[in-house]
């Protein structure tokens, strides 16, 4: 019997309604046995206004007409989560390395940032929709605590601007677990090969219109190699105020206390001699990277109707870095911004529309002082400068359903940046400089819902990154460079969807780099060896497949692999041709065959793979070796009570190297170039959870 019927005879009951001059009284009948009715449905978790749960995230994140995945931490929790790579192996297009098996890495997308195995540049890194990076745009690794993280936002390309960001790379967001998703307490410890220990404790509950997330991890380990021991101490907090259903605040604490080795780079011999072994230099120097990071953050939502929202966060971080390498760079910065966005979903001419306005400055200053290395001490003062960096970005954003499956996308972002450097060295004379830099970003796409759960998309963006300090100032001498802002414009066509028993990502895309910033050959050095951060002086070339899939042909089995084609090169350059940029393969791919039981257990193998010989130099007289990566894991894991997982790296104790520098012409120097990074050898990590 359905609720209309019901509702009828429930009334004409209690009305006396008669049949026959007689009521339902009066009539000599049995009583009726109705059938039971029941109604069933999901319950409606409640959620953070500023943070919202992972099933919202999907839903807006799928609006997107490009490439974008969102990664939900339960999946790298299944195994170690101590660095980036851990985190973002299995998302499409996002290509990660770590230098020595630490945080410090090379992390690309759509070639962002090429140049750097250290303190990232083109992406913008974000915790909960607030930057991480600094004012000058680089970020650092450690900032970061994957085991904090409810789920990770990866936005590829122009496809972040709804976070303000300009770069060939987009953004990569960290969204944290507030009282309303996390475990009221919850342990975790790992260990593992090269004396590696990671111990984990937070707390998360909801106190009535209040909640808090606290989390504070310890991360210890010696190292494959000589001279690369690390250790980490996080602490990452929120605490939350629902003032009413439609107004929310949410208050931000980070400290970050880390040390790191640096072992340096080896040449190739010395890579397939010992793998395990530093650079003498980075011995003799002591080199480390050891800073301290506070950081204090705010956001607040409003809404209003349903539609409309306001959402403006802010944040003010601070870092001591103390970092022995060719200089002992002692560093203090103070970075700040603000972002204010704008949101409104009423219909626009009686279809669906989606507009977005923010405003997004920022600015930090750094105190930096040099000195001689000497033994990994400070010796005599080289140089002392103090470095500003400002950045206005105001940008906008409308979707509309011209029909109920086609969305147009349309996007405007202005940009300003000024970089000022003060000399107060003066000791080749004033070198103070300041440069300004103005860009201007469109941005217009499409995306057709063919099913209710598969689209396909297409778009054209303009992108602009002007100049980190690490650029303009990475010298010997600290003089400052005269550089001009990197721009690209990039086609991007691509799908996704679930259909049945596959889950599919793919993306295509081509882009056109004006004035990408290389480390190329110092004009002024008369050996030709010599190289500095230079605008190339042609176009470059950045095109590529980022294909993300997930197969399950059988209950419980499941094979997910996140493919890469990296085409990078010069365009007809007078000094490199057509040569390949150096620092990433051209064919990279990371697949896992995986049983899963409904009682939580899981287990199979996986493979990394870098299929393709890696450029060192941009002259490609120098590669590093392909290499293929077994590994294996198994555990058991629920979301209360007892979890576990075992996990073997590099089962063949393959000699490799992870990454490389980066140099102009390795056939000129005099000596073997010492460009190579060891991968970790042979590996076996174990770990125990508990919520309770």
């Amino acid at each position: 019997m359905n609720k209309h019927c019901l509702k009828t005879a429930i009334a004409l009951l209690c009305s006396g309604t008669t049949f026959g001059g007689k009521t339902w009284a009066d009539h000599d009948t049995k009583p009726i046995e109705l059938p039971t009715l029941t109604v069933t449905g999901e319950a409606v978790m409640p959620q953070a206004l500023t943070v919202p749960n992972i099933e919202t995230a999907r839903e807006q994140i799928n609006r997107v007409p490009g490439g974008v995945d969102i990664i939900d931490a339960e999946s790298y929790e299944k195994g170690r989560a101590a660095n980036l790579k851990d985190v973002l192996d299995y998302s499409p297009g996002v290509y990660v390395q770590p230098r020595f098996g630490a945080e410090e890495s090379r992390i690309s997308i759509r070639g962002s940032g090429l140049q750097r195995t250290f303190h990232g540049r083109g992406i913008k890194l974000l915790q909960d929709g607030v930057p991480l990076n600094l004012a000058d745009g680089g970020f650092d690794m450690q900032a970061v605590e994957p085991l904090s993280a409810e789920y990770v936002e990866v936005y590829r390309g122009a496809n972040a601007l709804m976070y303000g960001s300009t770069t060939l790379g987009g953004a990569i967001n960290f969204v944290s677990r507030t009282g309303y998703t996390a475990s009221p307490l919850q342990l975790r410890f790992e260990s593992g090969s090269f004396d590696t220990y990671r111990a984990q404790v937070s707390s998360g509950q909801v106190l009535g219109n209040a909640d808090y997330y606290i989390s504070g991890t310890f991360f210890s380990t010696n190292g494959f190699r000589q001279w690369s021991e690390q250790e980490n101490e996080r602490i990452f907090a929120n605490f939350g105020y629902r003032f009413s259903e439609n107004l929310e605040t949410r208050f931000y604490v980070t400290y970050v206390n880390t040390q790191s080795n640096l072992p340096g780079s080896l040449t190739k011999a010395q890579l397939e001699e010992d793998p395990t072994q530093a650079n003498p230099g980075s011995l003799r120097g002591q080199q480390k990277r050891d800073f301290r990071l506070l950081r204090l953050g705010n956001t607040t939502t409003w809404r209003w109707d349903d539609k409309q929202r306001i959402d403006i966060s802010s944040f003010w971080s601070y870092k001591d870095l103390f970092h022995p390498i060719f200089q002992v760079l002692d560093q203090v910065s103070d970075d700040f911004g603000v972002n204010i966005r704008y949101t409104n979903e009423h219909e626009l001419f009686g279809h669906k529309n989606i507009f977005i306005l923010g405003l997004y400055p920022t600015g930090g200053r750094t105190h930096d002082d040099r000195f001689a290395n000497v033994g990994g001490h400070r010796g005599a003062r080289t140089a002392k400068s103090t470095q500003d960096a400002i950045n206005i970005d105001f940008y906008g954003e409308n979707q509309h359903y011209f029909l109920h499956q086609l969305a147009v996308v349309t996007g405007l972002q202005l940009s300003y940046a000024k970089r000022e450097y003060t000399d107060r060295f003066l000791s080749n004379g004033d070198q103070s400089d300041h440069q300004d830099f103005f860009g201007v970003s469109p941005k217009i796409g499409a995306r057709w819902e063919f099913t209710a759960n598969s689209q396909a998309y297409v778009n054209f963006s303009r992108s602009f990154e002007p100049p980190s300090f690490g650029e303009l100032t990475l010298t010997s001498t600290n003089v400052p460079l005269q550089l001009t802002a990197q721009r690209g414009s990039t086609v991007e066509v691509g799908t996704r969807g679930r259909e049945g028993w596959i889950n599919w990502d793919l993306s295509y895309y081509h882009a056109w780099i004006e004035n990408e910033l290389l480390q190329l050959r110092d004009p002024t050095d008369p050996t030709g060896t010599a190289t500095i951060t230079r605008n190339a002086d042609s176009t470059t070339i950045h095109q590529g497949i980022e294909l993300g899939l997930e197969i399950r042909p059988i209950d419980n089995i499941v094979l997910r692999q996140s493919y890469m084609w990296n085409d990078f090169r010069f365009d007809n350059d007078p000094t490199y041709g057509n040569n390949r940029l150096p620092g990433i393969p051209e064919h990279y791919l990371r697949a896992e065959l995986l049983y899963e039981h409904p009682s939580g257990f899981y287990a199979g193998p996986n493979v990394e793979w870098s299929a393709t010989r890696i450029p060192v130099d941009l002259a490609n007289t120098l590669s590093a070796d392909a290499y293929a990566l077994m590994g294996f894991r198994a555990g058991y894991r629920t979301k209360q009570g007892f979890s576990a997982y075992f996990e073997a790296r590099n089962l063949t104790d393959e000699t490799y190297a992870a990454t490389t520098g980066v140099i102009a012409n390795a056939s000129v120097l005099s000596s073997p170039a010492s460009q190579f990074y060891p991968g970790d050898g042979r590996a076996f990590y174990g770990g125990v959870e508990y919520r309770f």
